[in-house]
């Protein structure tokens, strides 16, 4: 009966085992593939071989072209209902409120947002020229 229990136990470990490896080599292949992520190439490190201001000026504009494009879907959403509804009515001209809002705020987040690329990317360049300082003496 034990030497029973004995195999079924290694059976059950082994099988765990393999269950285990297969999951991780099946996980590892979604790693490998980066084209999914997020701008995986874009760091914001100085200490690459791009200066701090061609990466402030990157990432500004990325920002920039995040807060057109929200701002462009705010308007063509608000036209569609404008259009969906009759002229002047509450309906669209909540909608067009809204469209106004929307824009205003995709403005301040950008604005907001480069002031902290600005920020991140001196305190970078700060701590770089910190390091350099320390090496030369």
């Amino acid at each position: 009966m034990t030497n029973l229990l004995a195999a079924m136990g290694r059976w059950a470990v082994t099988a765990l085992f393999c269950i285990s490896a297969i999951a991780f080599v099946w996980q590892g292949a979604f790693f490998s593939n980066t084209a999914a992520m997020a701008a995986p190439g874009t760091l914001v490190i100085a200490a690459r071989t791009e200066t701090g201001s061609e990466i402030q000026q990157d990432n500004k504009g990325f920002v920039q072209d995040a807060a057109e494009k929200v701002k462009d879907a705010a308007n063509s959403n608000a036209n569609r209902v404008d259009d969906a509804t009759d002229n002047g009515s509450s309906i669209g001209r909540k909608a067009q409120r809204d469209a106004a809002r929307i824009e205003k705020r995709a403005n301040e987040d950008a604005s907001r947002t480069q002031r902290a690329i600005d920020n991140n990317v001196n305190a970078v360049e700060r701590a770089v020229d910190n390091i350099k300082d320390v090496f030369s003496k």
